[in-house]
């Protein structure tokens, strides 16, 4: 097995005191704890007697062997914070505390109205790797069998459905928790979650009388408008310059005819089109099978890659109860949470910073080591998982990505039968 090359990591401890107390000394090393990496502690004497200087250099690969599923959260759970509140509260007394010592540094471009023009190459390859990752889906469809659960959101890439009674629909007691698959299609495999369109996303809030009225869009869409990308079909307020502040929560536009007519800018990329279902076309061979499972996974990373880099400058905002995303600096005012204890809420969402698994839903499915033998019920510890476009571009013939290796388990033996299976410990 070919293994990529450590990586070493030099930690410098402060000099301490003979004298002191070692657990001062030992608490440089907390850092440390629960790393399977390899560490080698080198002492090296200073010209003072008292003193002592550890180094320790750490070898360790950034991807690792065997990595944990995503946790399932049920409906009843809210969604953890990225930050913990406890942080966001510290982060909140440091800023209050700096406020009256330190000047108030400039704000971000995205902030005061204004976009930032070396992101919106990016944008635009974000939107081109969206439509590219649907166009080969719908044709890698009709080549690597993908299966839905008819009674819930689980689908499988395979020749069957997988034998695991893990289905959550309605009725599942009466079929004890089997699946009754059915046809898969690319908005399964793809979750495209929409959000609403904002013409000016520093301008009010969408109340809820409104949430009829405002066209709603694909959230990835949103943001690449958002970081600079025009479409026609949905206008938005391009300034040029800065808002200025008149309250904590009001502000007025500045004056743009002193400056010079607009200068027409140089060609922007083109936007590719979205191939229709009656308009795709077979694969020839093998060999382009493999071509198209390959671009798939770049533009797949592509796109993630370039939603995470603009969701840094660009907020989005998602539900901590339902999947509702909206990309914004706040959320919406629409009272359409259908998620668990609503009536509490009056159907109001419960926003919080969005990462990126909620903008783009990965759909972890079951990894088939063997195409030719069926999954067994009764190994099921022992398989591995993976993002559904990228099980579907193994299974057509592509590299596995290195980064889905630890949860897809390839160094993983899986036993015969259940007998061999008892004797693992």
């Amino acid at each position: 097995m070919n293994c990529s090359p450590p990586q070493f990591q030099l930690l410098t401890i402060q000099p301490f005191k003979f004298g002191c107390n070692p657990q001062h000394a030992l608490s440089s090393f907390d850092a440390l704890k629960g790393s399977s990496s390899s560490i080698l502690i080198v002492k090296l004497p200073t010209r003072s007697r008292n003193l002592l200087q550890l180094q320790s250099i750490r070898c360790g690969d950034p991807h690792p062997q065997n990595a944990d599923f995503p946790r399932y959260y049920s409906r009843k759970e809210r969604k953890p914070f990225p930050v913990p509140i406890v942080e966001l509260r510290r982060a909140a007394r440091e800023r209050q505390k700096n406020r009256l010592t330190q000047p108030r540094g400039r704000l971000p471009p995205p902030k005061v109205g204004l976009v930032i023009k070396e992101l919106i190459p990016l944008a635009y390859r974000v939107m081109n790797a969206r439509i590219t990752l649907i166009n080969n889906l719908k044709q890698l469809l009709k080549v690597v069998p993908v299966h839905a659960c008819k009674w819930c959101n689980e689908i499988h890439v395979g020749p069957i459905g997988h034998p695991f009674k893990s289905c959550r629909g309605p009725d599942v007691s009466i079929r004890k928790g089997l699946h009754e698959w059915g046809e898969a299609f690319v908005e399964d495999v793809m979750v495209q979650l929409e959000s609403y369109h904002l013409y000016d996303r520093l301008g009010k809030r969408i109340c809820h009388e409104e949430r009829f009225s405002i066209p709603r869009i694909p959230a990835v869409v949103e943001l690449c408008i958002q970081a600079g990308v025009d479409l026609p079909e949905y206008p938005t307020k391009r300034r040029r310059k800065p808002i200025i502040r008149i309250g904590k929560r009001e502000f007025i536009d500045a004056d743009e005819t002193d400056l010079p007519d607009p200068i027409p800018e140089p060609s922007k990329p083109l936007i590719f089109n979205e191939v229709s279902d009656a308009d795709v076309s077979p694969l020839s061979g093998k060999d382009e099978t493999i071509f198209l499972a390959e671009e798939t996974v770049r533009a797949w990373e592509t796109m993630r890659g370039g939603a995470r880099r603009l969701m840094k400058m660009y907020p989005v905002r998602v539900c901590g109860y339902c999947p509702e995303v909206h990309v914004g600096h706040s959320g919406h005012k629409a009272q359409n949470c259908g998620a668990h204890k609503h009536q509490q809420r009056n159907g109001q969402h419960g926003w919080q910073a969005a990462v990126l698994d909620d903008l783009i839903p990965p759909r972890y499915v079951w990894h088939v080591p063997d195409l030719n033998e069926e999954m067994k019920r009764e190994l099921r510890n022992f398989y591995g998982q993976a993002p559904a476009v990228v099980e579907i571009c193994v299974q057509a013939g592509g590299a596995v990505p290195e980064r889905y290796k630890s949860t897809m388990r390839l160094d993983v033996g899986i036993p015969n039968d259940v007998a061999e299976a008892e004797m693992v410990v």
